[in-house]
């Protein structure tokens, strides 16, 4: 056969599976938004030119004369898109990269096809009518559903769908996969075998419901879905080189912390959203709800403000709107009805925010512990333009206003908030002043009992220390007379007499007296101390002359250096103002109201994005598939769901039920469309088949989806199978090193830019800058970080000697350890196979002189089994946590 006959033969083969492959819904239709959506969409069309719907493509209603049936590769859409002439070429120069070889030829494949597309596709004339802008409405369930799936209305909603597409819904999933998938689910942790002994004697729809309710009142619960919201919300510790903040901020576990305790409280999300973005505003003095403030200390950027604002506008807009706001930083947005000035106006509401670290009792060094929480710094601060994205060249003769994109109707209205004296000047909380004073009266009680105990009462150096001690806590004391007083005297009302504002003054002319004598007193002690070490210098016995010369020229050089000090010291005494350091830092006594706004805007029952967003987030962890695929995009590029009805129904739900999430949890638990079977049995396979032919990517959840379970559940369930899981909550984030050791849940581990574990990092971790929907990878890593894993070794010979006291022959130890580890009873293949191998590796294991120790074995803490039989059984579980069905949910 010749070679052009093979050429054109091969090229028949390939065309005909490319004309099989292409798709318009996931191949022609993305191809066109990115290529040619920002210049021939809703938005805007070039040459009257429209381009993002399959009609206006062929031109059925006005004729373009893009497309040539008869010969594709000729059409004028190919020939555009092909040409290598700039001032030809589609997309243009600077508009956009240009088509590539196979996506020309996809095309092309598409046209010959007869450019097939949806007959009911969506095409809007306005953006304001995208159905994501439009306000959320109850649609009407069917009346006519069959039981059992007419009592639960996502039921209803879903079995009406698969009834229209000719789906049939398929078996529930065996109970036992069923029970392992709900604890996996609300709580993280897998069924203990109590919890599955229970539920075996009691499968009832019933039990069923009390069990949700129990696991979404188990404090757990908190902890897994905290996790995963503190992945939308872009959670993440401080970060930096070395002790060096360079991104969020220390201590911002206060905000990890308070996540997990409104989810287990059941706050509202709305409130959730207030207290996030505006805690200081609205609840200014309770330290409990600025934790919540973390959401905005989380975005710290040490070197770049403007990285900062940002990055707080675009994970605003994406965590709670589903808006891609920051398409607009450097231009009109190409897809979205978003100009820039809509994004800078939209940065201005953050503009005046600061974020500053409060003290809390018990610790005056706020490095070591404090409370991280935003507060506006700068009412008047300005808002510019940045001409083209440009930081250095904004545009100052127009200074914007704050507001938010037009596209959302939903009100918006600023009001100052006045702020109390505590939130204003923190350092007024009594704890801080008796603090302070306590430290003192220690210090002076610690010098004093030095100089009892010591030898020589007439020591220079101790006696000074005396003095300094007692001027340190005169000056404490008068400092806080003063300082409140001068505050009392600054807020005054015109009622107050000359007395008390003079009272005022003469009490900050003693504090500030009090300080000058403080500085003295401690410039003599380090003058006498300084005086002993020249002494000590002189009478050293240093042999060296030489570098006993060096040691006196340097204590001397020091000591005259002290000596100065000393005497400016002395010179400030005869000073009579009224300037002393003030107790702590005062802040602005007004907050602009603007993110509090904001958040009122964002929860408005009006604001049709918010709950639709919130909804999609919950149902994508529960489901391994989001009801709107693009979680954090709900713009003009997001077709309408195929779930329509369901995620408005679901989003309308939560805002009349006081956008309770456990409102919306429970109603996805008690579905039976959450418990349907993942995979086909013997009676069930024709339905699967089927199903599968007309649905291959389950589009429809017709059946569930297999899905991993998250890096950290992966690491919390081999302690918590073991019985080894420390539940203890909160605190501050433990050191993410200490990942092999400490059996706390993984949540409370460092989690930042560089600061992860090894082990979650190989299964999937959260990306801390951006993690909307985490990816899933089965990779070779994730088995060997599990086989090698001294934690994973650790807990595998815990759970065995656990196990084998509940099980004293090998077949009862393989039932229980498939139940403890997998959820499940082995099948007769795996049991044959288990007990085999328990056999085996007992006999390998009992004749010592045979065996040779591993080399780069993991460092363990706990030792092997002596006992052959049971050292087989560590080894048994061992296999069975790294089985696929662990780190898999059902």
């Amino acid at each position: 056969m010749s070679r052009t006959i093979l050429a054109v033969l091969a090229i028949v083969l390939v065309g005909s599976n490319l004309r099989a492959d292409v798709d318009y819904e996931s191949d022609i239709k993305p191809l066109f938004q990115e290529k040619c959506g920002a210049c021939h969409g809703v938005l805007k069309q070039e040459g009257g030119l429209r381009l993002d719907a399959g009609s206006l493509i062929c031109g059925d209603e006005s004729p373009n004369g893009l497309l040539d049936f008869d010969q594709p590769a000729d059409s004028e859409l190919i020939r555009r898109v092909a040409t290598s002439d700039p001032d030809e070429r589609m997309p243009p120069e600077g508009e956009g990269t240009p088509l590539s070889a196979q996506q020309i030829e996809m095309l092309t494949q598409w046209i010959q096809l007869g450019a097939p597309s949806p007959p009911d596709e969506e095409i809007i004339e306005s953006p304001s009518e995208h159905w994501a802008y439009q306000t959320p409405t109850r649609p009407e369930l069917a009346n006519d559903i069959p039981e059992p799936w007419s009592s639960n209305p996502i039921d209803v909603l879903m079995f009406d769908q698969w009834r229209q597409s000719q789906l049939a819904p398929v078996p529930p999933a065996d109970p036992s996969m069923a029970l392992r998938r709900l604890h996996l689910d609300v709580t993280g942790l897998s069924p203990t075998r109590e919890d599955q002994a229970e539920f075996a004697a009691d499968p009832s729809t019933g039990a069923w419901r009390q069990r949700i309710d129990r696991l979404l009142d188990d404090p757990a619960y908190g902890e897994k879905w905290g996790r995963h919201w503190m992945d939308v919300w872009r959670y993440s510790d401080w970060d930096g080189y070395k002790d060096d903040l360079r991104g969020s901020q220390r201590h911002i576990w206060h905000w990890r912390d308070w996540i997990i305790e409104s989810l287990n409280a059941d706050k509202g999300y709305d409130t959730m959203i207030h207290e996030m973005l505006a805690g200081d505003e609205i609840a200014p003095e309770d330290r409990d709800v600025l934790r919540a403030t973390g959401f905005l200390a989380r975005n710290f950027h040490k070197s770049n403000r403007d990285i900062w604002l940002d990055a707080t506008v675009e994970h605003t807009a994406k965590a709670f709107l589903g808006m891609t706001i920051a398409c607009a930083r450097c231009h009109d947005h190409k897809y979205d009805p978003i100009s820039q000035r809509e994004y800078y106006a939209f940065r201005a509401i953050f503009q005046p925010h600061k974020i500053r670290t409060d003290r809390l009792p018990g610790q005056p060094d706020t490095a070591k512990l404090g409370l991280p929480r935003a507060y506006d710094a700068d009412l008047k601060a300005p808002t510019y333009l940045y001409v083209q994205g440009n930081e250095k060249n904004p545009d100052k003769e127009h200074p914007l206003d704050p507001s938010v994109p037009e596209i959302v109707q939903a009100p918006f209205a600023i009001e100052p908030v006045s702020l109390s004296y505590e939130a204003s000047r923190p350092f007024l909380r009594n704890y801080i002043e008796a603090e302070d004073i306590a430290s003192a009266e220690k210090q002076l009680t610690s010098a004093q009992k030095a100089l009892r105990e010591s030898d020589d009462k007439q020591n220079a150096i101790t006696l000074q220390q005396v003095t300094v001690a007692e001027a340190n806590l005169q000056f404490i004391r008068q400092r806080w007379a003063a300082t409140k007083a001068k505050i009392i005297g600054v807020e005054a009302s015109d009622s107050e007499t000359s007395e008390e504002r003079t009272s005022a003054k003469d009490l900050a002319v003693q504090a500030a007296n009090s300080e000058r004598s403080l500085l003295f007193q401690r410039s003599l002690l380090e003058v006498l101390k300084q005086r002993k070490a020249v002494a000590k210098a002189k009478e050293s016995k240093e042999t060296d002359e030489a570098k006993k010369k060096a040691a006196i020229d340097a204590a001397t050089k020091k000591l005259a250096e002290v000596e100065k000090k000393l005497v400016d010291a002395s010179v400030e005494l005869v000073a009579n103002d009224a300037k002393f350091t003030p107790v702590g830092k005062s802040y602005p006594s007004t907050s602009s109201g603007r993110r509090t706004a904001l958040a009122h805007w964002i929860t408005d029952p009006e604001n049709p994005l918010t709950a639709r967003v919130a909804v999609n987030h919950i149902w994508t962890r529960y489901f391994g598939q989001p009801l709107v695929p693009s979680v954090d995009d709900f713009g003009l590029r997001a077709s309408q769901p195929v779930h329509h009805k369901l995620l408005d129904w679901l989003a309308v739900e939560l805002i009349d039920n006081d956008w309770s999430m456990k409102h919306i949890h429970r109603l996805i638990l008690q579905s039976r469309t959450y418990q349907l079977a993942s995979s086909a049995t013997v009676e069930s396979e024709g339905t699967f088949a089927k199903n599968a032919e007309m649905d291959p990517d389950n589009l429809f959840f017709w059946r569930a989806n297999v899905r991993r379970l998250e890096a950290e559940l992966v690491r919390d369930n081999l302690l918590a199978i073991a019985g080894t899981l420390d539940k203890s909550m909160g605190g501050p984030d433990i050191d993410f090193k200490q990942g092999e050791t400490t059996p706390r849940r993984s949540v409370y581990f460092r989690h930042a830019y560089e600061k992860q574990m090894p082990m979650l990092v190989v299964f999937d971790a959260a990306n801390p800058t951006d993690c909307y929907r985490r990816s899933e990878s089965i990779v070779p890593q994730q088995a060997l970080a599990l086989a090698n894993s001294p934690l994973a070794i650790d807990q595998s010979r815990t759970t065995a000697a656990s196990l084998s006291a509940e099980a004293s022959d090998d077949p009862s130890f393989v039932t229980e350890a498939y139940a403890a580890i997998l959820g499940r009873e082995p099948s007769d293949s795996e049991r044959s196979a288990c007990e085999s191998f328990l056999t085996h590796q007992a006999t390998l294991l009992a004749d010592s002189e045979k065996l040779s120790p591993s080399p780069g074995a993991a460092k363990t803490t706990v030792p092997p089994a002596t006992d052959a039989n049971l050292r087989a059984r560590e080894n048994l579980v061992h296999v069975l946590f790294n089985h696929n069905d662990f780190v898999t949910v059902r």
